[in-house]
């Protein structure tokens, strides 16, 4: 089986049109207003309406209020939340018995051995598992996107019970590598396939999934 590609913080329709041309299986969107992807659910719903059923869509969120959870729901009724922040394993089964058959990603960020061992916490109220890099310890960085890679040799030789997805600092020119040391059966980009922060490169995309597909 191909390794399976998200393409994430996605926010106009040239970048959508490129994931559905080379044949991407996942499509990100992110609702956090720090971020320079972040769109609204309006124009989210617009790039969502889209997409092709066979990729799966991916509301991307940090920390959300119950409010927000909602508003995406209703709204977008997206196959997939992404929970990018620091939420527990109370919180999303939480989250889990308000909506009925919501499907959850943890993403977990890993800088060292012991960040790995968070993964058994989630075993039962995620469905999928993403593990990106630690951000730096600074004012105003982003949970996630800043393009910084962790050591995949942490991941080599683990099983874990879920489902994972490699993320943090994959470009097209080290996405093979990555799946080669950590063995991943599914890969998360954003910021490696962008021209600059939040816009999206067409050929770029076209490169790293045809780079992680090759594989």
């Amino acid at each position: 089986m191909p390794v399976s590609v998200k393409i994430c913080g996605l926010n106009d329709p040239h970048a959508v049109q490129a994931i559905i041309d080379v044949k991407a299986d996942y499509a990100g969107f992110v609702y956090f207003p720090a971020s320079p992807r972040h769109l609204t659910l309006t124009h989210a719903a617009t790039l969502k309406a889209m997409l092709p059923e066979r990729i799966r869509s991916v509301s991307v969120v940090v920390d959300p209020d119950d409010a927000l959870l909602d508003e995406i729901y209703s709204k977008l009724k997206p196959d997939y939340i992404q929970l990018h922040g620091k939420e527990t394993p109370e919180r999303l089964n939480a989250i889990r018995n308000r909506f009925s058959g919501i499907k959850l990603i943890k993403a977990l960020s890993i800088k060292n051995a012991a960040d790995i061992k968070q993964a058994n916490l989630y075993d039962t109220c995620a469905d999928m598992l993403m593990f990106d890099a630690k951000p730096p310890e600074a004012p105003n960085t982003l949970p996630g996107g800043n393009g910084l890679t962790f050591d995949w040799n942490l991941l080599s030789g683990h099983h874990f019970t879920l489902p994972w997805m490699l993320s943090g600092g994959l470009t097209p020119d080290n996405v093979a590598q990555a799946i080669r040391l950590t063995g991943a059966k599914m890969v998360d980009v954003s910021s490696g396939v962008e021209q600059k922060a939040g816009i999206k490169d067409p050929a770029l995309i076209q490169a790293f999934v045809k780079a992680a597909k090759n594989v």
